[in-house]
């Protein structure tokens, strides 16, 4: 702990003597000089240590006076599937002891750490105690290996942030605290540079201050803003603008001297940090500190600092009707179909006709279930509505596209009418093995129903301005196939205080799994939708129980279809339906029918008896 105490005040008397220069970009040179993007750019810390230590060595020459070591992602979880989760703090350590070598004794050397991996898929969300740990593992690392300062940088979430601000805190160290900001100074979760600005100096931060979004001039622009709210010191670590993708590679574009100019005005608005992120190389980092010679930060007027709490989701716009307006009166019964594989969609149109005449009260339309190729459920749905005249609720998962696409899409969305929305992750890719294909997973289900909140409050997930309100009624999935229901119930309490208004389940196959999962909901007061999925023969039961997600067969009802196939199939998984209907008539307010193999005429027997 000696060296952590020589480390914190030769960073602080440094910072308190004036300006800093920072180094650029570790994975920009490493990627220009053969490591191919996918590649753990901090395994090469053991594997090829000469080929970091001459990235380093290439900005002591270009005149940085601060240097990172390459662990930006050296965490347990990024690492875990590369076989390396066991080798955390000799990755770190390595890292600090690369960066030292060629800082020799005359600069700092930062331990860079970024946010924790999200979550892919259906995997579970951390706890709070689970990320902790995380940091603290490679945090301690670093701090052992000698490092000068964190520099913890690219951070979306601020409640991340303030997390391993704590354990920067609890090892003697003093932290950078950079941000990532989007379009008009807003993170990914809407709040403004001003409020980072307030909690990251409550948070103890030495210096805060933002890094990497999308150039400069941004960059600025937010810098500028959190000055008029605080006084700790700042920082600032920009891109060498936008990439464009020429022969195969991703390059930048702006220009060393461009990038020195707008670092003056940086530290003319009073940062004492400036440096260089995802673009910039040792070039642009000469050019910054020719431009930056005998500069100093000016002097800031000391603001009030205020804290205020974090912004509360916002209520959906309401919807003048929606298909749950009868909840309570009656059984609500909507029916899952799902898009073609090609291009002829006349069979989904004539079983929604069809159930819409029966008095089906939605349409609840699948998106590419297990991963697989089919047609585009927005505008399928906008038929439905059109040609049926029945209320279609479209499934938008975050497995296809990215942030920008899924702001896109559902506007687009509402334009041609649609109202309803359920959000979920979305299986894998991996599961349904189309080739070529990758999984985006930008937001999860939680983040689409929070997306669907700011659209309906009229502006982006990032907090821009729409010029009108969306009316979406936003809808959750719910699991209940699993040993222990805790968990589920957990992450659908955040999705209810994300924006969800109503719960379509997976099939259940047990009344006492139906029951339990209806008591353990009614606390949210939120409309469920029990999930009904008749059985059609024993091969379809075996199936569904070993090879889709989320569905779990009891033994009892497997027994039960052992040896049949054929209208003796069908009726067996019938009465199976039909018993899970009555078990459920006094507690569930309604179902959502799934019709195997799009076999409507199913759903509407089940209709006809739920209506009874």
């Amino acid at each position: 702990m000696a060296q952590n105490s020589r480390g914190n005040e030769r960073f602080l008397q440094r910072l308190a003597a004036g300006l800093i220069i920072g180094d650029g970009a570790m994975g920009t040179l490493l990627y220009n000089r053969g490591v191919p993007l996918g590649h753990s750019f901090e395994a090469l810390n053991l594997s090829r240590p000469e080929l970091v230590q001459a990235v380093h060595r290439d900005y002591v020459a270009a005149g940085a006076q601060l240097l990172e070591s390459n662990t930006f992602a050296a965490n347990r979880l990024a690492l875990a599937p590369l076989g390396l989760d066991g080798r955390v703090a000799e990755i770190n350590a390595a890292g600090v002891g690369l960066a030292r070598q060629a800082a020799g004794a005359d600069h700092l050397v930062a331990g860079a750490v970024g946010p924790l991996p999200p979550a892919k898929g259906q995997t579970a969300e951390l706890t709070l105690a689970e990320q902790r740990s995380l940091f603290s593992e490679q945090m301690t690392a670093l701090a052992e290996a000698g490092a000068d300062l964190f520099v913890l940088e690219t951070f979306s979430i601020i409640e991340e942030l303030e997390l391993a601000l704590q354990v920067a805190a609890d090892l003697d160290l003093p932290a950078v605290a950079q941000m990532a900001f989007f379009e008009e100074g807003r993170t990914r979760h809407g709040l403004s540079a001003e409020e980072v600005a307030r909690r990251l100096s409550a948070a103890g931060a030495a210096v805060i201050g933002a890094n990497c979004g999308s150039g400069p001039r941004e960059l600025l622009a937010v810098l500028q803003r959190m000055a008029t709210v605080t006084d700790r010191p700042l920082s600032g670590f920009a891109n060498s603008g936008f990439p464009q993708y020429v022969n195969g590679r991703y390059i930048y574009l702006a220009t060393p001297d461009y990038f020195a100019d707008m670092g003056r005005e940086m530290v003319a608005a009073g940062v004492c940090l400036v440096g260089g992120c995802c673009g910039t190389t040792p070039e642009h980092i000469q050019a910054l500190s020719k431009s930056l010679k005998d500069l100093q930060p000016i002097e800031r007027p000391v603001p009030m600092i205020t804290v205020t709490e974090p912004p509360a989701v916002a209520e959906p716009t309401a919807v003048q009707h929606t298909f749950l307006d009868d909840w309570g009166r009656r059984p609500i019964v909507t029916v899952e179909l799902g898009p073609p594989k090609g291009l002829d969609c006349r069979k989904v149109l004539r079983g929604a006709a069809a159930l819409a005449k029966a008095g089906v009260d939605a349409i609840s339309l699948t998106e590419n279930p297990l991963a697989r190729i089919r047609m585009g459920n927005i505008a399928l749905a906008s038929q439905i509505q059109a040609q049926a005249g029945i209320e279609v609720i479209i499934h938008i998962t975050g497995r296809d596209r990215n942030l920008i696409g899924l702001h896109s899409e559902l506007m687009g969305a509402h334009l041609l009418g649609i109202r309803n929305v359920l959000a979920i992750t979305g299986d894998p890719v991996a599961i349904g093995g189309e080739a070529g294909a990758s999984s985006v997973f930008d937001l999860n289900s939680v983040g689409i129903l929070q997306l669907l909140s700011s659209l309906n409050k009229g502006t982006t997930l990032l907090g821009s301005e729409l010029g009108g309100t969306t009316q979406m009624l936003a809808g959750a999935a719910f699991n209940p196939n699993v040993a222990n229901m805790s968990g589920q119930i957990r992450r659908m309490e955040k999705k209810v205080a994300a924006g969800a208004r109503f719960i379509e389940t997976q099939p259940v196959y047990s009344a006492e799994v139906m029951l339990e999962m209806l008591e353990r909901l009614a606390p949210l007061q939120v409309p469920v939708l029990v999930g009904l999925m008749p059985l059609v023969s024993e091969r379809n039961a075996e199936f569904l129980h070993n090879e889709v997600p989320g569905i779990s067969l009891p033994d009892e009802v497997r027994r039960r279809m052992v040896g049949t196939s054929g209208p003796a199939g069908v009726e067996a998984g019938m009465t199976i339906a039909r018993e899970l209907v009555d078990a459920g008539r006094q507690a569930a307010g309604g179902f959502t029918l799934m019709p195997p193999f799009g076999k409507v005429e199913l759903a509407l027997e089940l209709l006809r008896y739920i209506r009874n």
